[in-house]
């Protein structure tokens, strides 16, 4: 009885200390990321599971550095880059960002809508998708930062139904252990695309604005409960290491059980065109049963709510702290109006872009070529600002991180490329 009281306290205290790398990684499994994951599971069955543990330790190197500037700066990323870099590379920064976050919320509501028609016939995808932009209006504006950050944290969970869905259908084991840690790789522009859709999705520029600006956030907060000045010492930097290597291990879990998902049920039933999640939930359904199919549709709609206020809260801190307007989830409308409006208007853009001929998979392929750009950009000022003693003091990157991040700058460089060449230059 001892040892379980005891096991029980070390799982309270250890779910105690997530929060900003938790919900990182799973906003990171957003509606367009399972149809990018549902795409490369279709096509190419298990052949690309390999790539959840490449990009594991490459995206958490990433999200820790940019949790760590937050933590020794009390500034996002946006903030280091007005006060250290000039302007130009700043307001690039900010013109990039914009469009490609517009589009990407623009897609998730689509396909949050889409899949919501799928559940409930009777009531067209584009009502839905008005009700849920509503929703989230009401929810961001309205919660202070302690209920929306729990909020957040909870509603990742909803991302452990699609480590069920596989359980529904029948998968070879020996097959899966092979693709995965055996890499198979096809030199043709289909498959080098999604590759390069998989990185693009899963080591995304505006979930490194996110997780500086919510470690300042989270700092604040605890700041707020301290009589006494709070240091930022070993412990804290401790237990942001292990939020961020567990939200980014688990939105890779995640990942990893999309693409064996529709990979073993669809791609071995002859299913290989999947261009959106609710086609990805229909395929399931006569294949895997209606609770696979449930489980899948809820599990999209799950992770549009918790994805999207991660990016129009992100694009808001990008702008605030650009124009030096008052910011934070914590305060209130009236004392952050510029901040909120940017989020209202972010998501009320999104929602009409679906009404502009935009599809969602336009709206995906324009995103991604925009993260691509921009992430190799940005993770290259990330090494930079992390390897500044003057920034960073004695928490500067060690070999360990260098070496990670580099690797990553080098991979996504590549990629950039690649998606670039794809998109402009061949048929």
């Amino acid at each position: 009885m001892h040892k379980n009281n005891k096991f029980v306290i070390s799982v309270k205290r250890f779910f105690s200390i997530l929060g900003p790398g938790l919900v990182t990684g799973a906003s990171d499994d957003d509606p367009s990321g399972i149809a990018t994951y549902s795409q490369a599971g279709a096509l190419y069955g298990l052949s690309t599971l390999w790539t959840a543990l490449i990009t594991f330790p490459l995206m958490a190197s990433i999200q820790e550095m940019c949790a760590r500037i937050g933590l020794v700066t009390s500034k996002g990323l946006t903030g280091i880059l007005k006060t250290y870099y000039p302007k130009p590379v700043l307001y690039l920064v900010l013109l990039f960002s914009f469009p490609a976050i517009i589009m990407n919320i623009g897609a998730d509501i689509a396909g949050m809508g889409a899949v919501a028609n799928l559940i409930v016939p009777g009531v067209h995808p584009a009502w839905f998708s008005i009700a849920f932009t509503l929703l989230l209006v009401i929810f961001i504006v309205n919660f202070p930062y302690r209920k929306f950050a729990a909020v957040l944290k909870y509603l990742a969970m909803v991302l452990l139904v699609y480590l069920i869905v596989p359980f529904f259908t029948k998968i070879n084991i020996g097959d899966v252990i092979k693709a995965t840690f055996i890499p198979h790789i096809q030199f043709n522009k289909q498959y080098v695309g999604i590759l390069v859709a998989i990185l693009g999705t899963t080591i995304s520029p505006y979930l490194f604005f996110w997780q500086a600006t919510m470690e300042v956030e989270e700092l604040k907060q605890k700041q707020k409960k301290q009589t006494k000045v709070l240091i930022v010492g070993n412990r804290m930097f401790q237990s942001m290491k292990k939020d961020v290597n567990f939200g980014m291990f688990f939105s890779n879990i995640v990942m990893y059980f999309i693409i064996l998902t529709t990979g073993a049920v669809l791609a071995t039933s002859g299913v290989h065109k999947i261009d959106t999640v609710e086609e990805a939930a229909q395929a399931l359904r006569p294949l895997a049963g209606n609770m696979a199919y449930h489980l899948f549709a809820l599990g999209v709609i799950g992770t549009g709510l918790l994805a999207i206020p991660v990016l129009s809260g992100s694009l808001s801190y990008i702008f605030s702290e650009t124009f030096g307007w008052p910011m934070g989830l914590d305060k209130k409308f009236h004392e952050a109006k510029g901040f909120y409006i940017i989020i209202v208007l972010s998501l009320i853009a999104g929602l009409l872009m679906n009404y502009l001929g935009i599809s969602p998979i336009q709206a995906l392929i324009y995103s991604a070529v925009l993260y691509g750009v921009t992430a190799p950009v940005i993770i290259a000022i990330v090494l930079h600002i992390c390897n500044n003693k003057k920034i960073m003091g004695n928490r500067s990157n060690g070999l360990r991180a260098n070496i990670l991040g580099f690797a990553t700058l080098i991979l996504m460089t590549v990629a950039a490329v690649a998606l670039l060449y794809l998109q402009f230059f061949t048929s």
